[in-house]
């Protein structure tokens, strides 16, 4: 493992803890890179310190963000390290055992196409709550709007191989949002993960994270929120619209003659968000793929409201709404998958 480097980006550490953490990493390997992101003139004899030690520190004179700090020792290696093999980020708060930063580093190795992921065990009694249902959300809106099945969302504990170090670079995200950038370029890059089971560590109840769970929430899970909205904006527009021409037509099968007119008009502003905000994938094929779509469930929820209004003989706005309501979920999982795969969201 000569030339796999371990990268810990810092603010205002604890220098006991990251102290001994660091002489123990030592032991078992070459490299290691600390980035100072900023951190009060308090700590400057440490990093001095570690510089004399031989560890290697890239200073930011301001913070940066996390994000930002990971990109630029990214860069710092590519271009001063022609052997590098990939590189392992770890958190300097204690809680990455030197033995689990071994084993991701020999994954790097063997995995050179996958992104490896230390993963916690959430269900052990240590864990903080705010922890395990932030995990919990997370990996169930990894699941719903990106397709991928993680099972530690938040891990700071990552190996990458040199191979992907140059495609994470490109990435948004300053702060904790671009590890969640990172797992989402996965799936649009078609990367495969792999997850190594860590030791599960939480030192005082984690309260020497930088983890704001408000800000740093906000700006993770924002990323999802283009998702909800433009399918939300659409489905407002089409109910709309669909009232609208209900009260306006006076024909036989005014029901799906509605539904028909409503869909043409919110389906163009569908694909438009779609294509240009959501998935940044806008061509003449994810087009014609898409109105296939929109013709088949068009069709479908005029057979289903026309069929329950019938059955119940209540609202028809009502049973609309439930009955896009369910294929919206189809929606986007067929947009996600079959129309729109394979560009990268910011």
């Amino acid at each position: 493992m000569n030339n796999i480097f371990v990268v810990i980006p810092t603010l205002d550490p604890d220098e006991e803890i990251m102290d001994e953490f660091i002489q123990e990493l030592k032991k078992k390997f070459k490299h290691i890179l600390v980035i100072n992101d900023g951190s009060k003139d308090i700590h400057d004899a440490f990093f001095k310190k570690l510089e004399k030690e031989g560890i290697e520190v890239f200073t930011h004179y301001k913070n940066l963000g996390k994000g930002r700090a990971l990109k630029n020792a990214f860069n710092y290696l590519l271009n001063n390290y022609n052997n590098l093999d990939g590189v392992v980020t770890a958190d300097c708060d204690g809680q990455h055992r030197v033995k689990d930063i071994e084993k991701i580093a020999h994954e790097v190795i063997k995995n050179k196409d996958k992104l490896i992921l230390g993963v916690r065990n959430f269900q052990e009694d240590n864990v903080p709550p705010k922890s395990k249902f932030g995990n919990i959300i997370t990996r169930n809106i990894f699941k719903i709007f990106i397709g991928l099945n993680i099972s530690d969302t938040q891990t700071g504990l990552r190996g990458l191989s040199k191979e992907l170090l140059s495609k994470f670079m490109d990435l948004p995200g300053e702060r904790y949002e671009y590890e969640t950038n990172m797992l989402i370029a996965t799936k649009d890059e078609s990367i495969p993960i792999k997850e190594v089971e860590i030791e599960t560590v939480y030192l005082n109840h984690n309260t020497n994270s930088h983890f704001n769970p408000l800000l740093d929430s906000i700006m993770i899970y924002r990323l999802f929120m283009k998702y909800f909205l433009a399918a939300f904006s659409s489905f407002l527009l089409d109910i709309i619209l669909f009232g609208s021409f209900l009260g306006i037509l006076n024909i036989h099968s005014k029901i799906l003659a509605a539904i028909i007119l409503a869909r043409i008009v919110s389906s163009l502003y569908n694909y438009l968000i779609n294509a240009n905000l959501v998935f940044k994938n806008m061509n003449i094929i994810t087009l014609v793929k898409y109105y296939i779509l929109v013709v088949i469930q068009m069709f479908i929820s005029g057979c289903f409201v026309t069929y329950f209004f019938n059955l119940f003989h209540i609202s028809v706005i009502l049973i609309k709404i439930f009955v896009d309501f369910i294929l919206w979920i189809i929606n986007l999982i067929i947009l996600r998958e079959f129309i729109f795969k394979g560009k990268n969201n910011e």
